[in-house]
């Protein structure tokens, strides 16, 4: 074989193997989102890119707080993006915009637009988590008396990066 035959096979082993590479990354590991719409503000705004990671709820289940992609439960086809509030078995309640779990308040410092919502006690199924906007009157979200199985959920949220003034982790 020639050097430049011996040359153009290994730039073709290359770049298979860097498709493949790729590919199991993206399906496995880590995968990229475009946030769609205004729900998630002030925390995440319409437009950026994220890193979600696709791993971390093989080796532990979402904690509240965690900002989630998952299937939309009404539509499969469609990705959403929220933050886990209610764990399975926990009871949610909203009174006046404040949110409740178990019946102690919670602390929610990224919530800018409360609004004056109320939401009668529900307890989440097992195998379920109650998820929220933070931008609450612009979000379609567990209130509308949806649940999300843990299973459709993609993986957790954990990078901005695009645009690069906006790039960096997720609080």
């Amino acid at each position: 074989m020639s050097a430049r035959g011996s040359a153009a096979r290994e730039v073709f082993e290359i770049v298979v193997v860097s498709l493949i590479l790729a590919l199991l990354i993206r399906g496995f590991v880590v995968e990229s989102f475009l946030v769609d719409g205004i729900s998630m503000e002030p925390t995440l705004q319409d437009g950026e890119r994220l890193l979600v990671n696709k791993l971390v709820y093989r080796f532990h289940p979402p904690e509240r707080f965690d900002i989630v992609v998952f299937h939309y439960p009404r539509d499969p086809s469609r990705d959403f993006i929220k933050r886990v509030i209610g764990l399975p078995g926990e009871t949610v309640e909203i009174v006046e915009g404040q949110v409740y779990v178990n019946g102690r308040p919670v602390e929610e410092p990224y919530v800018v637009n409360r609004g004056p919502d109320f939401y009668p006690p529900i307890t989440v199924p097992p195998g379920h988590v109650f998820v929220l906007g933070d931008n609450r009157p612009h979000s379609d979200d567990s209130r509308s008396g949806w649940t999300v199985p843990v299973r459709e959920i993609i993986g957790k949220a954990f990078l901005v990066y695009w645009p690069p003034a906006e790039a960096g982790t997720i609080p």
